[in-house]
């Protein structure tokens, strides 16, 4: 039998939370999967690459709450893979450090199943670096420990703390929350000094990653006076003592800052890139998605006659996208182009016109359709014929100002301008499958919203119907954007021009920097 026709399995370690600590190996097998089985603690930032084809299946796994149990999960992995399915197993961390990716292992290899591992980078490592502590350092230990702080209901730790004491190295507990003083306790019963440097750190790698800094003895009070979170890491050792001194991540432009990103995913990509080099966690969860409409025989009637057209107007990148699909399908090239002039609403549609070598003739000063139709209505000599390939549900301002208001039931067109407005793509509005965003909102999950159109506005809307949206900070590109945000109670803020960088400059002036 061919391994493709029995399936195969891969487990991948995600990371610690941040998807930028996801190697380019896991991401590559995750594209491909046909069904995606995963934890609790895989960070939301990775979920959100999981296809669109592939079948996604939640099985928990977090101290105290299993969704599913481990033999379950076993069998369900056997069971996916015996429909000739390409199955990714996602695991938070390293699917082998307390992963329980060997008892996974031992059924598909029983049942002669092939896998391959993809090992990740661990919290053990990632979340001390990420809070200024280097787990070695040679004036301070010369080697490091990684614990199970686990422990089973009514048992007490199998550790042997005396061996642990006497290593001096640096000794870090995972999964170690609940039983915190027990592991402080045991370390000094075992004879380390009690003014030995510990840290509590928590949520590490995310906005929200918070740490306690404190000794063997005292950090159990500590960490109760302040109060703990989880996931969380415990990490002994004098290199505890160098947090605050060689702490980075909180000092970025946005460390500590959590932003929903909506735009569609196909122009997320870059926005979300710059956001997380200045230091913000981006969850990227696209409100709405284009869809290119099929069998468009106005559109084809258009392109059949595209010498008679003196203007092409593009009014968003999907829109410029879209159309050269469409070129693409009936093999017309840029030549086809050649007696038009271009004109495009914004910079995002001017940057992915210059993609196909062409660039735009005409961008009005202020981003939207009311500027760009006044704008082409100038430049336009009498009689020209305008082809306006765009969204189904684009607004009215466009054409109004191109053409000139309605007096008296007519229409005022003193340059006899005649405009083919033509739908190419359909705006669908769309809900993440496997991240809750109206429980993050409402717990506080959030700190910023991003929103670069109204329909993206809409498309949020429909995914978290019931949502209080005074609780949304909404930063929005354009008037119509903040419009739509503002009539759902947001509180809303816009950036000076329609643009990117202009949000992202809207955003870090929000934040204090």
């Amino acid at each position: 039998m061919n391994e493709r026709k029995r399936g195969k399995v891969w487990l991948v370690g995600a990371g610690p939370s941040d998807p930028g600590l996801f190697t380019l190996k896991g991401k590559q097998v995750l594209e491909e999967a046909e069904v995606v089985v995963y934890d609790a603690l895989v960070g939301p930032s990775v979920l959100q690459m999981i296809p669109d084809t592939a079948e996604a299946i939640h099985v928990g796994k977090r101290s105290g709450s299993h969704t599913m149990p481990q033999e379950k999960i076993s069998e369900l992995l056997a069971e996916k893979a015996r429909e000739g399915k390409r199955v990714v197993r996602l695991k938070g961390g390293d699917p082998f450090l307390f992963g329980r990716g060997g008892e996974e292992l031992e059924r598909l290899t029983g049942e002669q199943i092939p896998y391959e591992v993809v090992p990740g980078i661990t919290s053990a490592f990632a979340v001390p670096a990420y809070q200024g502590i280097p787990v070695t350092h040679r004036d301070y230990c010369s080697s490091v420990h990684i614990i199970t702080g686990h422990k089973r209901a009514g048992q007490s730790l199998d550790i042997d703390f005396e061996a642990l004491a006497r290593t001096g190295g640096t000794l870090v507990f995972l999964m170690g929350t609940a039983a915190l003083g027990d592991i402080c306790r045991g370390l000094l019963a075992a004879g380390m000094k009690p003014e030995t440097p510990a840290a509590l750190l928590m949520q590490g790698t995310t906005a929200a990653q918070e740490r306690i800094v404190a000794t063997v003895e005292t950090l159990e009070a500590e960490a109760a006076r302040r109060g703990t979170k989880t996931p969380a890491i415990i990490v002994v050792g004098g290199v505890c003592a160098l947090a605050e001194k060689f702490s980075w991540y909180q000092k970025l432009p946005l460390g500590g800052v959590r932003v929903l990103l909506t735009r569609p995913r196909e122009s997320a990509g870059e926005t979300a890139g710059r956001l997380r080099r200045l230091g913000a966690e981006v969850l990227e969860v696209p409100a709405i998605r284009t869809v290119r409409r099929k069998e468009n025989e106005r559109l084809q009637q258009a392109l059949d006659k595209l010498d008679c057209y003196q203007w092409l107007a593009f009014t968003s990148p999907a829109g410029v996208c879209i159309f050269f699909e469409e070129l693409r399908e009936r093999r017309m090239d840029v030549r086809r182009l050649g007696g038009l002039r271009l004109a495009v609403i914004g910079e995002g549609s001017e940057r992915e016109l210059e993609k196909y070598g062409l660039y735009a003739d005409l961008m009005p000063e202020v981003y939207d359709g009311e500027h760009l139709g006044k704008a082409l209505r100038e430049a336009c000599k009498p009689g020209d014929h305008i082809l306006i390939p765009r969204s189904a549900i684009g607004n009215q301002e466009l054409t109004d100002a191109l053409l000139g208001a309605e007096r008296d039931g007519l229409r005022e067109n003193p340059k006899h301008l005649q405009v083919d407005d033509i739908a190419t793509y359909d705006t669908l509005y769309e809900a993440s499958r496997v991240i809750d965003e109206r429980e993050l909102l409402e717990q506080g999950g959030i700190d910023y919203a991003l929103f670069t159109s109204a329909s993206a506005v809409r498309g949020f809307a429909a995914a978290v119907e019931g949502l209080d949206f005074t609780k949304v900070k909404a930063v929005c590109i354009g008037r119509q954007t903040k419009a739509a945000a503002d009539a759902l109670g947001m509180q809303t803020w816009m950036s000076s021009k329609a643009t990117t960088d202009s949000l992202i400059g809207k955003l870090i002036e929000l934040c204090g920097v």
